[in-house]
């Protein structure tokens, strides 16, 4: 647990919003990375709900929880030794600094492996622990989004991977804790929010959590559906620059992070971003004769920098949509 005093934590939790649990939802679309149709199935499960549960990824076990072990060891350490890793990527409950809060405590770091967070990451964790598995999902990251090309039918299939393994890629790793807090959820009989409803900014996110439920993501209808947790497999999310590159075609989901009363949540994703120079713009190949992109062209770094100056929940796509496309 995040080592606060008891009143001190109840403070903090009158802060926190909280809502009612859901139901747990089935339906999720379930993808073997090794099936001859897995193409086709990516591509249809981003089009209906921009989220998929994703299997046989080849992904070694022993590099999930050697991690998830590696980041309980951290999050379990006294708060004034976490502290000390403030400078290199370690926060708790502020997200961003507009003014959002969650029951929640991570750390955060660019996958750039000449950067100084990832360095010192790698040193108050196992390296090899660190290493082992950003290097194995970030592969996982470029087969993905190859094989979505291919069933997006673009040519050449590299158009998306190339902007991850570029060695300016904007990509970044996020560890994320959320203890429990059973005093506010007997109080109240609901959860707290651990990290609020948003969309990721980037191009593709891949998570893998332990096996605590909290995730839930927003259908269509804007009902909020409760992800059951897999520790054996991924979740890929699109981000929001995928949906501008697919032109609205893939969607990127709405999803959000509640509390266990009982059980803390350990989650690890990588986010797979452009460089900051690269512009962002419908793909052609994906565009009917005659059909308009339906938003305005900008930089990576434009939208990200968008991105974290708004509230989490913003609609950070609404500012580069067309203004005739402006109620879509």
């Amino acid at each position: 647990m995040v080592v606060l005093s008891q009143p001190a934590a109840l403070e903090h939790c009158s802060l926190i919003k909280t809502c009612k649990p859901t139901c747990v939802f089935t339906g999720i679309p379930v993808i073997d990375l090794r099936d001859p149709e897995a193409k086709t199935l990516i591509v249809k499960a981003c089009e209906e709900y921009g989220f998929f549960k994703l299997i046989n990824h080849g992904v070694p076990m022993e590099f999930m929880t050697r991690l998830e072990a590696e980041a309980l060891s951290f999050f379990n350490l006294p708060q004034s030794d976490k502290d000390k890793a403030t400078p290199f990527g370690y926060g708790s409950n502020k997200i961003g600094p507009n003014g959002d809060v969650g029951w929640i405590e991570y750390l955060l770091v660019n996958t750039n492996p000449q950067l100084t967070s990832l360095k010192t990451l790698s040193e108050n964790f196992c390296s090899y622990a660190v290493n082992d598995y950003i290097l194995a999902v970030k592969r996982l990251a470029f087969e993905v989004v190859e094989i979505m090309a291919d069933g997006l039918e673009i040519e050449p299939r590299n158009v998306l991977s190339r902007l991850l393994r570029d060695e300016k890629s904007d990509s970044c790793f996020r560890l994320n804790h959320y203890p429990p807090c059973p005093q506010l959820q007997a109080l109240s009989g609901r959860n707290l929010i651990g990290f609020g409803e948003h969309t990721d900014p980037q191009i593709i996110s891949i998570l893998r959590s332990n096996n605590t439920s909290g995730l839930q993501i927003c259908l269509r209808d804007r009902t909020w559906v409760s992800v059951p947790p897999d520790q054996t497999s991924f979740f890929i999310s699109v981000g929001d620059t995928l949906q501008v590159m697919s032109n609205g075609r893939l969607r990127s989901v709405l999803h959000r992070v509640l509390t266990d009363s009982m059980k803390s949540r350990v989650s690890m994703i990588y986010f797979g971003g452009p460089p900051m120079s690269e512009k962002i713009v419908a793909l052609p190949c994906l565009m009917a004769k005659g059909e308009e992109s339906l938003y305005k062209e900008f930089t990576w770094w434009e939208y990200k920098t968008c991105a974290y100056k708004s509230r989490l929940g913003a609609n950070r796509l609404g500012l580069f949509e067309k203004t005739a496309n402006a109620s879509l």
